[in-house]
């Protein structure tokens, strides 16, 4: 799959029409609104997200990649991923966000399906998501489930005080062994 390759898909509710691409460093004040908006993640955790959003527009591909979702020209949401040193084959989903005010539009599920798509083309066969058992994180852990990811790991305390990360994984090819 080109990751510079665009494409317009219609989300889940038929209201919804964006255009998938390869999101540009102008889009960084756009990534902060939304990823400020969902009003789950503390400031450390956004200037992370913007970290790796820069280094996947910087150097697309290099230690991470990046999909937008555009509204009528605006970013509406975006996913960055990468592969994993020293494993084979297995990627990263590092941060999704969708603008909350467009929740349920299926956006998430067509920049999941992108990620998914682009990360088969680049050879690889395991995707590893890592989130907060946190009661505001449980549409996120349920829109993973509705993907078919599997949770496959806790650690209590992991993130603060109450807070666990939840591991979820998907196999994207068969794998050798049945």
């Amino acid at each position: 799959m080109n990751a510079n390759a665009g494409s317009t898909v219609e989300g889940a509710l038929g209201a919804e029409r964006v255009t998938l691409r390869v999101p540009r460093a102008d889009d960084r004040a756009r990534v902060r609104t939304i990823v400020e908006a969902t009003g789950v993640f503390r400031p450390d955790e956004v200037a992370i997200a913007l970290e790796v959003f820069d280094g996947a527009v910087a150097a697309p591909g290099r230690d991470y990649w990046a999909v937008g979702a555009y509204q009528d020209s605006q970013l509406v949401g975006f996913a960055t991923y990468g592969p994993v040193p020293c494993t084979v084959a297995t990627w990263d989903l590092y941060w999704i966000a969708v603008d909350p005010a467009i929740h349920g539009a299926g956006i998430g599920r067509q920049l999941m399906a992108h990620c998914e798509a682009a990360i088969l083309a680049e050879g690889g066969r395991l995707v590893v998501v890592e989130t907060s058992s946190r009661g505001d994180y449980g549409p996120t852990r349920a829109f993973y489930r509705r993907l078919g990811y599997r949770e496959q790991a806790t650690v209590p305390e992991y993130y603060a005080p109450g807070d666990a990360l939840v591991v979820y994984t998907k196999l994207l090819v068969p794998s050798a062994h049945g």
